[in-house]
């Protein structure tokens, strides 16, 4: 039988409540005087306790226990101790939810692996702080406390020093209303509760984002549950890390609502010892809870020392971002082309190119009769980590430097996409996705695109041009601008897949389907995305997959959507190097190579609000592909929201909405199956309204596209003027030896960007893999924008980005321009510098874990 003494702790709490207690502003007044000099002499003895080692022999031996105290011991022996403070300084009962917390405290203790188990003292007599022998006894301190200044400063010292000597805390709840006048301990528990949060009960999800902490590794990603949900004062995201976040839009968060950013439970190293605090826990029942326990235990073994864990991940201070280049210098693109692309090698270096803009002062041809019409340079270029120089490797001549303005002037084609070869490390080759100028055909205005390999010397670092190897062409017209996509990626099978855009015009559809049958130059459409996207005899608006064979030539993968002989004729109709249709302007894909999963990401339509005529507004799109499937351009957008055809004789009248599960192509510009296969939804979508948009359906599933009715179902999540990147899905490498690289935290989550740095996207997700290729939404999600710096100063124009070998980021900012480089141009690399798990291991209370 446990004896807890509760009518002693009430009657100890009455009197501290009616006599302890000091005004707010004197007591403050004798904490800054008595601080240092009580912090000296407590952190003696404290740190003489707990820094003796993890070994039980080597602890002073334990004073006699207090009136107020209960005490548990483990039936796994003595050793690691936790010391429950219960103290409030309300007047009055004790609250209930203190018996249930102290209960669940001890059960946790008894319970689980031998070796992680601990015994368990519990008072509210908080002048343990200031016995520093006793103090020193336990390994972590769990504070249950209903709140208010309920130590004074010797206390408070005593336990300033019991943290300095190495020692853990975990506050649950109210502990963050404890010691309002006290910095120190607002930096301990991280944030204070807003003065008017919601207070009933309510049942909320909570997103559990760290899923190696033993406080969240064994709890559902998406954890239902009812509590008391505080808000805060002031975020903590970027000085904590954060465990846990509760989702707003699944209960009444109240006028303090922190957002969709809304951090729960976290932790940090502070002060020499180990935070974790919780705003979980008001209420009884909650610690009944089997996944509460789960997580108080998962605490518990942290901060009492039993097991490792990274509370540094996701703090701000823990990351540098870095540029690697410096400006061009004047009318030279020796450092940077138009940033378009990158990929790291095995060694480290890393290759970037330049899409065919010159710098600004350069001169821009844009006369069709000009033979030098839209002639560029599409540069490759080479960073050495170890010389930290850069080298211009080569340049193709391509067809792409026509700079902005009207529809019928700008262009996007150019040098698109870069990639190695598998056994780049022993071939040296060097796959480019690019539109050479000597293909183009002025009178038709027509020009090819094409997927070559070349080879690399990599002791000079200069590409051998006459090596080239064409593997794959198509053509595309370049009378209108825009959408050439260009990204590639391998998987594990050495499969290539290349990104192709839609080679569309934006205008003559008032920014919604791009699906106008009728502008075309000499007999080629370029307002009609059916001709391309929609089209499975076509390869624009489409992710390719093929198999390169040395020889330069490729074969087909089995999985891929068509075969290339599908129709009634036995062919002709199809294409059998397309993987994915219906993509607008894939710029940035990548493979995840222990799944094989394709992640991608493309640019939506310019229309900024949805149209009860025509459907939705623009898109910007993120998907995660596990099977060859149809994504919905220009029928369809989001998780399956459909457009309004229009066709001949007017296409400014609109006609039936598609089906997306029975999509036809009947365009008069389509030479490809009429039936296509059905739509896919996808997993992100947003627009300048927010992320996510939906409506409610009618009995055919078409949405109302009505602006009052939309719900917004990732609300992170805002666009605007919106250009989406996709970028890499992160694997931690536990084997690197590199101090650089991103801790296992991001292991398996996928980073989403947009080009811009405003309200746009720039976030790790976490997916369902169970659902994900079906669209279902991400199940977790956190901004990146305070470790990949924004703003003018920072990359504010992320244009590609991808994990190196040493598992640092490497980012291209595209500069302040357009269709050129400029000074802000540059390659970045963003580093972690936090270090490893605590505690070390030879601070661990019972051996390695």
């Amino acid at each position: 039988m446990h004896l807890r003494g509760l009518s002693t702790r009430r009657a100890k709490s009455t009197e501290r409540a009616g006599s302890a207690r000091v005004a707010g502003t004197a007591r403050r007044g004798v904490r800054r005087r008595r601080r240092a000099r009580v912090a000296a002499v407590a952190a003696v003895v404290v740190t003489a306790g707990l820094l003796s080692g993890p070994a039980v022999q080597a602890r002073p031996a334990p004073e006699p226990p207090l009136t107020t105290i209960s005490v548990t011991s483990p039936p796994g022996g003595p050793g690691v101790n936790v010391l429950v403070f219960h103290g409030s300084a309300a007047a009055g009962e004790e609250s209930p939810v203190v018996d249930a917390g102290i209960e669940a405290i001890e059960d946790i203790g008894l319970t689980g692996a031998t070796d992680q188990r601990f015994a368990v003292e519990a008072t509210d007599d908080a002048s343990v702080f200031t016995d520093g022998p006793r103090l020193s006894r336990f390994h972590a301190i769990v504070f249950l406390t209903g709140g208010g200044d309920v130590l004074d400063p010797e206390q408070e010292a005593g336990l300033e020093a019991y943290m300095e000597a190495g020692g853990g805390f975990v506050g649950l709840h109210d502990a963050a209303r404890a010691e309002p006048y006290s910095d120190w301990f607002t930096g301990l528990i991280g944030a204070r509760p807003a003065a008017n949060g919601p207070t009933a009960v309510q049942r909320a999800t909570v997103e559990v984002g760290d899923r190696r902490h033993p406080a969240g590794k064994d709890l559902p990603v998406e954890w239902k549950r009812p509590d008391r949900w505080p808000n805060w004062t002031r975020n903590p995201t970027g000085t904590v890390h954060t465990v846990a976040r509760v989702r707003e839009s699944t209960y009444q968060p109240g006028t303090s609502a922190n957002g969709a950013d809304h951090p729960i439970s976290w932790c940090r190293d502070y002060d020499g010892g180990r935070s974790f605090y919780t705003g979980m826990g008001g209420t009884v029942s909650a610690y009944d809870e089997t996944d509460f326990r789960a997580h108080l235990r998962g605490a518990l073994l942290w901060t009492t020392r039993l097991a490792q864990a990274d509370c540094k991940a996701t703090i701000t201070a823990h990351y540098k971002a870095e540029r690697l280049t410096q400006p061009n210098r004047p009318g030279l693109n020796d450092q940077i082309g138009e940033p378009h692309g990158l990929v790291t090698a095995p060694d480290g270096r890393v290759l970037y190119i330049g899409r065919g803009g010159a710098d600004s002062s350069q001169p821009v041809i844009t006369d069709w009769s000009n033979p030098d019409i839209g002639k560029g340079k599409g540069e490759i270029h080479v960073y050495d980590p170890v010389t930290k120089k850069v080298t211009l490797a080569g340049a193709l001549t391509v067809f792409g430097n026509k700079g902005g303005g009207d529809e019928l002037v700008k262009v996007e084609e150019g040098l698109l996409g870069i990639e190695l070869d598998p056994r780049f490390a022993q071939n040296g080759w060097v796959y480019l996705h690019y539109t050479p100028h000597s293909g183009v055909d002025r009178d038709k205005r027509m020009a090819e695109r094409r997927v070559s390999r070349f080879t690399l010397d990599p002791a000079t670092n200069r590409l051998d041009l006459g090596s080239e190897k064409v593997l794959l062409k198509w053509p595309v017209q370049v009378h209108s601008c825009c959408h050439a996509g260009g990204g590639m990626a391998w998987d594990s099978r050495g499969n290539l897949y290349i990104a192709t855009g839609d080679n569309n015009s934006s205008g003559f559809s008032d920014g919604y389907s791009g699906n106008n049958p009728q502008p075309n130059y000499k007999g080629v459409s370029f307002a009609d995305a059916r001709r391309t996207a929609g089209n499975t005899n076509n390869l624009n608006g489409k992710i390719l997959r093929i198999h390169p064979e040395p020889d330069g030539t490729y074969t087909l993968p089995e999985g891929n959507l068509f075969t290339g002989r599908e129709s009634a004729e036995g062919g002709g109709k199809t294409r059998g190097e397309i993987y994915v249709m219906g993509v607008r302007n894939p710029a940035r894909i990548s493979v995840d190579r222990q799944t094989d999963v394709l992640y991608a990401g493309w640019v939506g339509p310019d229309a900024s609000v949805p149209s009860t005529t025509w459907g939705p507004a623009k898109y910007d799109t993120f998907a995660v592909i596990t099977e060859a499937s149809n994504r919905g351009w220009p029928y369809c957008m989001g998780n399956k929201q459909p457009y309004r055809d229009r066709n001949l004789p007017d296409p400014a009248k609109p006609l039936g909405w598609y089906n997306c599960d029975r999509p036809r192509n009947e365009s008069p510009n389509n030479d490809g199956l009429v039936n296509l296969p059905p739509v896919t939804g996808n997993n992100i979508w947003y627009s300048p309204q927010g992320g996510a948009p939906d409506y409610p359906r009618d009995a055919s599933g078409v949405p109302s596209y009505k602006q009052g009715e939309a719900r917004y179902l990732l609300p992170w999540l805002k666009g605007g003027g919106q250009a989406a990147m996709n970028g890499p899905l992160y694997r931690y490498d536990a084997a690197s030896a590199s101090t650089a690289k991103w801790p296992a935290y991001w292991d398996g989550k996928w980073f989403v960007g947009d080009f811009y740095d405003a309200d746009q996207p720039r976030n790790a997700v976490l997916m369902n893999p169970v659902t994900q290729g079906a669209g279902s939404l991400p199940v977790h999600s956190e901004s990146l924008k305070r470790i990949v710096p924004v703003g003018n100063d920072g990359i504010r124009n992320l244009m590609d980005w991808r994990f190196g070998p040493d598992g640092a980021l490497y980012v291209l900012d595209y500069g302040r321009g357009f269709f050129t480089s400029d000074a802000r141009s540059a390659l970045w690399r963003v580093t972690y510098t936090g270090g490893g798990p605590t505690p070390a291991v030879g601070q661990l209370a019972r051996g390695t874990r």
